[in-house]
C-alpha cells in the first residue's frame, strides 16, 4: 500500500493539512474493495482527486474510468446518456446508444455533482447500486454491469432529502464510506504553499518570471475567507502572474484581485415550519388590529369633514359633542346615539352635502355594527371572520384571499381546515 506522501506526489496534491491526509488515508483503504464512496466539500476543494486515487489503486485501474458532471447534462437527456437507449425511443434517436454504465463496464464511474440528479434518473440509480441492472431508455430487456460508483457532491444532502430533492435511501446507498475534504480557509498553512505552486507552474506556462508575496500580502491571503477555495486561490494567482509587472506583490495590489466578501457571520438561511406558520397566524392578527385602528382613523376624519362643512351655530356645536363622543372612552351605547345625532345632521344640510352625509352615514352604521360585534369575538373568531370575507370577497379563490391577507396559500389552506370553513 502506497504512502500519503507518494500518492500526494503522484496525484499533484498539494497540501499537509491532517483532514487533507485523513482524507486521501480512507481513499487508499477503501481502494481495493468496490465500496461506493460518496465525496463531500465545498466547490472548489478538489473533489475530483479521491476518485482518481481511488480507481488507479483499485483491480479496475486497467478498466475504464469515467466522469460525469450530472449538473452539466440537462435533465431530458440524462438517463439516455447514464444508461443508453434504443433507436425511436424519442425524437432525435436515430440509431441505439450505449449509455456510461455500459461502456464503463468492469471499471469506474465518477457522478460528479450528483446531488443535482432528477428524483427518476436517482431510481434508477439506485438499481444499478443494489444489483447492478438497468435498463436502457425506450427498452424491456435489463442488462448487467459491473461498475463501481464514486459520487461527489458540495449540497448539503440532508437538507435535499429534507426538501425531497434526493432520495433518502440513494444517499445511503451511496455514503458507504463518507470522504470529506475540507475548505481552503481550514488549510491556512497551505494557502501560501499552493500560491507559490501555481505562481510557478504560470511562470512556466507564460514564460515570465515567478510572481512572489511580500509580508503583508501573505497575511492577507491567510486572512481571506476564500469561498473559491483551491480554484479561485488558482484564479488569482494566474491574473497577478498575467497583469502585474511588478513581481513582487505587496497586499495593496493583492486587494484588488481578492472581491469583497462580506461579514463572515453565519447567515440565517431557512426558517422551521412552526416558526413560519407562527408568523404566518401573527401576521393576520396585526392586520386585523390595523385594519380597526385605520377605520377609526377614517370615522375621526369624518367627522372632522362634517364639521367643516356645517354652515349653523347649532350644528357646529352638535359637531363638537359627536366628536367628544367618539375621541372619548365611548361605548356601543354612544356609538348608537352618534349615528342617530349625523342622520339629523345630514337631513338639515344641502342636497349635495346632504348625500353626501348620507353615505358616511352609512358608511359608519357599517362600522359601528362591526365594532359591536367584535367587541364580543375572541382573537381566534377575529382571525375566522377575516378570512371568510376574505374569501367571499374572491369568491372562494384562495389564492387571491392569501395574498389579500399576506399569507401564504398553503397556511390558507390549513386555516380552512382547521375552522372547516
Amino acid at each position: 500500500m502506497e504512502s500519503v506522501q507518494a500518492i500526494k506526489q503522484r496525484f499533484g496534491i498539494i497540501g499537509n493539512d491532517p483532514k487533507l491526509n485523513r482524507a486521501i488515508e480512507k481513499a487508499i483503504q477503501v481502494a481495493p474493495t468496490d465500496i461506493s464512496v460518496l465525496v463531500t466539500g465545498e466547490s472548489g476543494v478538489g473533489k475530483e482527486s479521491i476518485p482518481k486515487i481511488i480507481h488507479q489503486l483499485s483491480h479496475r485501474k486497467h478498466g475504464k474510468y469515467i466522469a460525469v458532471n450530472c449538473g452539466a447534462i440537462p435533465e431530458g437527456t440524462i438517463d439516455s446518456e447514464l444508461f443508453g437507449h434504443e433507436k425511436g425511443a424519442f425524437t432525435g434517436a436515430t440509431s441505439t446508444r450505449s449509455g456510461y454504465f455500459e461502456v464503463a463496464d468492469g471499471g469506474t464511474i465518477f457522478l460528479d455533482e450528483v446531488g443535482e440528479l432528477p428524483l427518476t434518473t436517482q431510481v434508477r440509480l439506485l438499481r444499478v447500486l443494489e444489483n447492478g441492472e438497468f435498463i436502457k431508455v425506450g427498452s424491456s430487456k435489463v442488462q448487467k454491469t459491473d461498475v463501481r460508483i464514486v459520487a461527489a457532491t458540495n449540497v448539503n444532502m440532508f437538507e435535499a432529502i429534507k426538501k425531497e430533492k434526493f432520495r433518502e435511501d440513494l444517499y445511503y446507498r451511496l455514503s458507504t464510506i463518507d470522504i470529506n475534504l475540507p475548505p481552503l480557509r481550514e488549510r491556512k498553512e497551505d494557502i501560501h504553499l499552493l500560491f507559490r505552486k501555481f505562481a510557478s507552474d504560470f511562470a512556466l506556462k507564460y514564460k515570465m518570471p515567478t510572481v512572489k508575496l511580500a509580508e503583508d500580502a501573505v497575511n492577507l491571503l491567510l486572512k481571506y475567507r476564500w469561498n473559491g477555495n483551491i480554484r479561485q486561490l488558482r484564479n488569482v494567482a494566474e491574473q497577478l502572474s498575467v497583469l502585474e509587472h511588478n513581481r513582487t506583490i505587496d497586499a495593496v495590489t493583492l486587494q484588488n484581485y481578492l472581491p469583497s466578501t462580506g461579514s463572515n457571520l453565519p447567515a440565517v438561511v431557512s426558517k422551521s415550519k412552526s416558526e413560519s406558520d407562527f408568523s404566518s397566524e401573527r401576521e393576520i392578527l396585526y392586520k386585523v388590529l390595523f385594519d380597526m385602528k385605520s377605520d377609526l382613523n377614517d370615522l375621526k376624519k369624518l367627522t372632522m369633514e362634517l364639521m367643516k362643512n356645517g354652515s349653523a351655530s347649532d350644528v357646529q356645536k352638535e359637531n363638537e359633542h359627536l366628536i367628544e363622543k367618539i375621541y372619548g372612552d365611548s361605548n356601543s351605547d354612544d356609538l348608537e346615539e352618534t349615528i342617530e345625532d349625523l342622520e339629523v345632521l345630514a337631513i338639515s344640510e344641502n342636497s349635495e352635502s346632504k348625500e353626501q352625509n348620507t353615505e358616511s352615514v352609512e358608511d359608519l352604521y357599517h362600522f359601528a355594527e362591526e365594532i359591536e360585534e367584535e367587541e364580543t369575538l375572541s382573537l381566534q373568531d377575529k382571525e375566522l371572520e377575516l378570512i371568510k370575507k376574505s374569501l367571499e370577497r374572491h369568491n372562494g379563490k384562495r389564492k387571491l384571499a392569501a395574498k389579500e391577507l399576506g399569507i401564504s396559500e398553503r397556511t390558507l389552506y390549513r386555516k380552512i381546515k382547521q375552522y372547516d370553513l
